[in-house]
């Protein structure tokens, strides 16, 4: 029969989950097959399962989709509508063992793409050590006039991340992603978009962002990523699992980051900050409310699969309860209601709870097939906004208009 072969986003705790669930699933149904898991960056992982059609020629059985991407593959008839297999024999407790927020970007043209991964929606993560220490409470409201708390807006962030700024000790007020991959930097100017009350969409429901929320948002991160008196020197290097991983190491005191590098903090060896993390909603402009970004990974079939049966069935025994609990015990985040609030879960992760808080919060992306190459034109005007003095006005009219170009 060959091997199964799945496409992995590249993260070390979804490699380790996704072969202990294989393992278990071969010993549980007595299967002889060998799944071939190759591990993929963002960019190769997109490449090879739609630009070079890897889903659609049957070169991947599986493959790890997020939902950037998922209404772009079900456009292109790269991954199986899973209606047909769900109605003959759903996975366990569905739709109801899921929040809603993590069923609908799947859900096209009424059919179903793909089954929830791995989630976790943007957050504040921050060192609660430090904000509750006495000292470090006391010296901050004598430099800056009031109480040392989690930053409710923007301002207050700077002015946080500048108080816990140490670079002798190799120690920064706050850590970002800025490695321009199409995705991280993306986010982060949506999210100031979205919490100074900007949209990505005008009134006729198309993608605009040419306007004054655009424009404060834009000159707020490049001022904030750039300030060095503020942030991680090696933050324009990082993708998000590198900014993860240096806040783990106890290298910042504030991420803007997945929920799930916060939770990753209590699980993996490297972590010098177990114990000593929380998280919270992200700042927002003091006029308007904070935001989250829901962007979810899924696990996909492809169409070109010779083995889709198969592969249905492991994703329905990847989705279980129990493998939802393995995903996140290893470091990834599981999906699953049931998970959230599970009391072992908790004990290890005491913030975990707060999963639903977050998505309560949470806004998406525009769903069009066009996302990707809009995504990339943002990436290009967020860097160069950092890397020039081309006022940001300028930047978004022109990316604008290339955007005009696309839709």
């Amino acid at each position: 029969m060959g091997k199964l072969r799945i496409a992995v986003r590249k993260f070390d705790p979804f490699e380790s989950a996704l072969q202990k669930l294989w393992n278990l699933f071969c010993v549980k149904n007595d299967i002889q097959i060998e799944a071939e898991m190759i591990p993929l960056e963002l960019h190769d992982l997109y490449e090879e399962t739609i630009t070079k059609e890897g889903l659609k020629n049957g070169n991947w059985d599986i493959a790890h989709i997020n939902t950037d991407w998922i209404f772009d593959a079900a456009n292109e008839k790269a991954v199986l509508d899973l209606n047909p297999l769900i109605a003959e024999n759903p996975p366990q407790n569905y739709p109801e063992g899921w929040h809603q927020s993590l069923l609908h970007l799947q859900q096209i043209n009424n059919g179903t793409y793909g089954l929830p991964f791995h989630d976790g929606p943007e957050c504040l993560i921050y060192r609660k050590d430090l904000f509750e220490d006495s000292t470090e409470k006391e010296n901050f409201k004598k430099q800056l006039g009031y109480e040392l708390h989690p930053p409710k807006t923007w301002k207050e962030f700077t002015q946080i991340a500048e108080f816990f700024n140490r670079p002798e000790e190799n120690f920064y007020g706050c850590v970002f992603a800025n490695y321009p991959d199409g995705h991280n930097m993306v986010f982060d100017f949506c999210l100031q978009l979205w919490t100074r009350g900007g949209s990505l969409l005008n009134t006729q429901n198309q993608i605009d962002i040419n306007h004054n929320a655009a424009i404060e948002a834009l000159d707020f991160y490049r001022t904030i990523v750039n300030n060095i008196n503020a942030v991680h020197p090696k933050s324009k290097y990082f993708g998000s699992v590198e900014a993860g991983i240096a806040f783990a190491e106890g290298q910042a005191a504030m991420a803007i980051n997945w929920f799930g590098f916060a939770s990753m903090c209590e699980v993996i060896e490297v972590s010098k900050v177990k114990g000593k993390v929380d998280i919270t909603e992200l700042p927002s402009d003091e006029n308007h409310k904070t935001a989250s970004l829901n962007v979810y990974w899924l696990y996909t079939i492809s169409t070109g699969s010779k083995h889709q049966k198969l592969a249905y069935d492991f994703l329905r025994f990847a989705t279980t309860p129990e493998s939802d609990k393995l995903l996140t015990n290893e470091g990834g985040i599981g999906c699953r209601k049931s998970t959230w609030n599970h009391p072992e879960i908790n004990a290890t992760i005491p913030f975990y709870h707060k999963l639903q808080m977050l998505h309560e919060n949470a806004l998406t992306l525009p769903q069009t097939p066009v996302w990707p190459k809009v995504a990339e034109l943002i990436d290009k005007m967020v860097l160069k906004a950092i890397e020039s003095d081309i006022s940001s006005q300028k930047l978004l009219e022109e990316t604008q208009n290339a955007i005009l170009q696309i839709i």
